[in-house]
């Protein structure tokens, strides 16, 4: 039965009464409009719910946006993007759910009942506002997003409420008992995550949080909106009662067992019933279904823009393709977009998502035919590179229509003999794959092309393909078909199936986004025939990788039969891979200057010999700084009409040999510096020496210096060697004074010189424009951001290219956002903020020893008991281990000094232990310097 709720006299007078008591405030902002914010609390049916209303300053009436937040989080947690929304002309409403931040009552997991009904009484609220544009008296013109559990309530109040009138739901659930127990295997560390979040509502608890702020919700569920307290910006608090019918089902409530937070007695139990068991029931299955968008698809009938994360062993691609198809059969207008990242970590892309939710709003909810809703389907790739500036964008491959998870099929044969392998006593030693809270999150590794998965011998089968004679991308879910026998007293067997990208050299594995397709198999004593349908991915299988099929018995995220079983898989068909042959991968495109360049080149020219008369004369050099490649001291630079200075009192020195990490949060003045060290903008206090001379602009020792600052211009139709040939002629140097072949060497690109540039990958364009920098071998090599738009393994050969060059006693200066690499690539560090020093060193000074780890464990089992602290036995026979020189427990957990091991196997040994972890990590890695340096700016 649709939920419509009716609307009372009461509920009218109570809230025109709040509307007039509000208390604006205008939210600072250093771009105007501003935006204005009213705190208020709501009662409805006695839970006090707590939002924030945003407008602009705009006159009349303006469509209405409702923003939900994710699982253990509140409304402040989207108060950034309801600010942008009120900016561009929407009256934008945010509210804590039900158990989270100041709103009170108990967590339903969006019940109809309670959180959905909130939703339609928080829509009769936008409907009494007299900024807010009505389609019909009652009825606001509204849309609704949210991610993870705020994308959820979107969908289901448009079930609910034929008052919605677009939704923009993002990384969220269609099948809450799918998410959780898919093909009924129980998730159990997701679900013990979201368990212990809930019991900690209100205190934003965000375990293993990804790249970029969260939404609140577990690992990595970012929408770029994290701000603050709910009472940033000031103003009162107001409180408006909603009366009215008390919620359908209401009456004396189960008692509750204990432990149980915030959730309500049903979930509890629920909870606590599937984590003895070890498998869902019907009743929890049918309680999750109940609560989930699926039970409402049919009535989802308005535009919808679908955000899922690659990066999600939480709410899979999978979640997102139901959705897709049963909004689309229904006539709805819908869009996908596949993003980097998930809640497992990976690169949220917030601010591109947030433009194109309010493109959405623009198109459902303004009217505005003309605006840019985006592709039918997107899908973020890695190795984009901006040609007009030279920054880092995810390349996008985007399809007039969704193609689903199996499209463009081809099939890849397996080798096919049976392998037998075992279920071991209790499920343990686990297989390792995804593992929620671990760093951010294991995919993250994985997309650097690091396999951190773990496989025991004898738990799993392996079945391997023939290398790939050319690269394979696999946009979809993969299928195949096998026979599973099992010995188990009940005939049944839970499998984890996953797909493997294998290397030359058949040992180095990565497993895309750390996937893996849980399965549980009845009546298999005497053999039988399933399809696996393995987890969707966007990945490409470069030429000469080959696929690998495993099938384990056990999987750390998941829980597995107690009872020891053997099964024996044997295929019975190929690996059929979707790939999605509708996508267009787009280019980026040449810009104008390229073309301009030598134009540009000849004005530039003629302006400083027009003024070069006007120069004053520079400083002599300094002869005991000769052989000093850089040194710079009281640098200072505030742009014409600034308020700020973007450079103030900034010293350091930079020795022969060293590769430099310039750090800094955006803003922190990095790129006005190097602007100055290359002699393109002066400075307007200090000084700035190369190998003891004077920087001007046009300053001769600039010819002993390479830059790769801006994005290169290369003309496509000829090869890279001519357009470096063409460059260095332009130079006027001598044509000896190059030095292309070492500079080729070092930047590796082989028989690919000799072919047009635009045959070339974005990776190798990224590499020719560091052989032009490279080009004359300079002294002194400045690389702004070299690794951007690059995949994983042209990541490392950047890594290589920079160690190789610094190696020849050269020095390198690179400024950077991967943290990671500049640990693994840059000897030196210099740390800005705000436009001055904050610290230099060399790395292993300011990030300490990198040899260290922390362990960090689980302080209760899944039903709540307490776990004892690791035994001292324990804790020696882990310093014992070989490649381990030492193990010590600490107030966070187990700090484990590496002698020779690395962590893949020191994961393994912890948990063949049995040692409840929870995560691994370096004891002090740059990101935590970094951010402990900054104050908790993004790099």
């Amino acid at each position: 039965m649709r939920l419509r709720l009716p609307r009372w006299a009461a509920v009218t007078a109570a809230l025109t009464v709040l509307a007039g008591a509000g208390t604006w405030t205008a939210v600072a902002s250093d771009d105007p409009p501003p935006v204005h914010r009213a705190d208020r609390t709501l009662d409805v049916d006695g839970v006090r719910l707590d939002t924030s209303y945003f407008t602009g300053d705009d006159d009349g009436r303006r469509p209405a946006v409702l923003l939900g937040h994710g699982f253990g989080g509140s409304k402040d947690d989207v108060r950034a993007q309801a600010e942008g929304l009120a900016r561009e002309g929407y009256a934008v409403l945010t509210w804590s759910a039900r158990g989270f931040g100041a709103s009170t009552g108990e967590i339903g997991l969006n019940d109809p009942e309670h959180e959905v009904r909130d939703v339609s009484r928080l829509i009769d609220w936008l409907a009494d506002r007299p900024e807010v544009l009505l389609d019909k008296a009652g009825d606001p013109r509204v849309g609704v997003s949210g991610a993870s559990y705020g994308g959820a309530i979107s969908l289901l109040a448009a079930g609910h409420d034929p008052r919605v009138d677009a939704i923009a739901p993002r990384i969220t659930y269609w099948n809450l008992a799918d998410a959780l127990f898919p093909d009924g295997v129980f998730k159990k560390l997701w679900a013990g995550i979201f368990f212990s979040a809930g019991n900690g509502a209100g205190e934003g608890i965000r375990p293993g949080a990804g790249d970029g702020p969260g939404t609140g919700d577990a690992p990595g569920a970012g929408d770029g909106s994290a701000t603050g307290g709910a009472s940033a910006g000031g103003g009162a608090t107001d409180t408006a009662t909603v009366t009215g019918k008390a919620p359908a089902g209401s009456g004396s409530a189960p008692a509750k067992p204990p432990a149980c937070g915030r959730f309500t007695a049903e979930l509890c139990s629920l909870y606590q019933r599937v984590a003895v068991a070890g498998k869902p029931d019907g009743a929890a299955r049918a309680l999750l279904e109940a609560r989930s968008p699926s039970a409402v698809g049919d009535r989802i009938k308005v535009p919808a823009l679908l955000v899922q994360g690659q990066s999600d062993s939480l709410f899979t691609l999978a979640q997102s393709d139901a959705m897709a198809r049963t909004l689309a059969a229904n006539g709805a207008p819908v869009a996908v977009d596949w993003t980097s990242g998930g809640h497992d970590g990976g690169d949220q892309e917030a601010e591109r998502v947030e433009r194109r939710v309010g493109a959405w709003f623009d198109r459902w909810l303004k009217k505005d035919a003309s605006a840019d809703t985006g592709p039918a389907f997107r899908v973020s790739r890695t190795g984009g590179v901006d040609s007009t500036n030279g920054r880092a964008t995810t390349r996008a491959a985007t399809a007039d229509r969704y193609p689903g998870l199996a499209s463009g099929t081809t099939d890849v044969p397996l080798d096919g003999a049976p392998r037998t392998f075992a279920n071991p006593p209790g499920g343990a030693p686990p297989a390792v794959s995804a593992v929620p809270g671990l760093g951010g999150g294991l995919s993250g590794l994985s997309s650097l092309g690091v396999g951190l998965s773990l496989d025991f011998p004898g738990q799993h089968a392996r079945f391997d393909a023939k290398p790939q004679t050319g690269a394979l991308r696999i946009t979809g879910a993969p299928t195949v078909r096998v026979k599973v026998t099992s010995t188990a007293a009940d005939g049944s067997a839970v499998l984890f199936a996953k797909v493997y990208d294998v290397g030359p050299d058949g040992r180095q594995q990565v497993l895309p986004a750390q996937l893996v397709a849980p399965v549980r198999v009845e009546d298999a004593r005497n053999g039988r025939s399933v399809t696996l349908t393995l987890p969707a991915i966007d990945h490409e299988v470069e030429a000469g990788h080959r696929l690998r099929l495993v099938v384990a018995a056990t999987d750390l995220g998941y829980a597995s039969p107690a009872t020891p079983a053997a099964y024996t898989v044997a295929v019975e068909g190929p690996l059929t891979v979707p790939t999605a042959p509708g996508l267009t991968t787009r280019a980026a495109a040449l810009p104008w200057w390229v073309w301009g360049l030598p134009l540009i080149g000849l004005a530039v020219a003629a302006v400083l010999l027009l003024t070069a008369r006007r120069r004053t004369a520079a400083p002599a050099p300094d002869p005991e700084l000769a052989a000093v490649p850089l040194v710079i001291t009281g640098l200072s630079k505030k742009y014409k009409g600034g308020e700020r200075y973007s450079v103030k009192d900034l010293s350091f020195r930079v020795e022969q040999g060293q590769v430099l990490g310039l750090l800094g949060p955006n803003g922190a003045g990095k790129t006005t510096t190097l602007r100055m060290l290359m002699g393109l903008i002066a400075p307007d206090e200090g000084e700035i020496r190369v190998f003891g001379q004077a920087i001007r602009p046009g300053a001769p020792v600039l010819s002993r210096v390479g830059a790769f600052v801006e994005g290169a211009g290369f003309l496509p139709h000829l090869s890279g060697r001519e357009n470096l040939d063409l460059y260095w002629k332009a130079t006027g140097r001598p044509a000896g004074d190059a030095h292309v072949d070492e500079a080729l060497r070092i930047a590796n690109l082989g028989g690919a010189l000799e072919r047009a540039v635009r045959t070339y990958s974005q990776g190798m364009r990224q590499r020719l424009a560091l052989a032009q920098a490279m080009l004359g071998l300079p002294d002194l090599l400045i690389l702004d951001e070299p690794t951007n738009g690059l995949d994983p393994p042209q990541i490392r050969e950047m890594r290589e290219v920079m160690i190789r060059y610094a190696a020849g006693g050269r020095t390198v200066i690179v400024s950077s956002h991967l943290l990671a690499e500049v640990e693994q690539s840059c000897t030196h560090l210099v740390v800005m903020d705000r436009g001055q020093l904050v610290q230099a060193g060399p790395v292993a000074e300011i990030t300490g020893s990198g040899d260290t780890l922390l362990v960090t464990l689980a302080e209760r089992t899944p039903d709540g008991a307490p776990l004892p602290v690791l035994p001292d036995a324990l804790v020696e026979k882990i310093g014992a281990l070989p490649g381990v020189g030492s193990a010590a427990r600490t107030d966070a957990g187990l700090l484990v000094r590496l002698d020779g091991a690395d962590a893949t196997a020191l994961i393994g040994e912890l948990v063949r232990l049995d040692v409840p972890l929870t995560g691994v990590g370096p004891h002090r890695r740059l990101e935590d310097a970094f951010l402990t340096l900054i104050g908790g700016g993004a790099a």
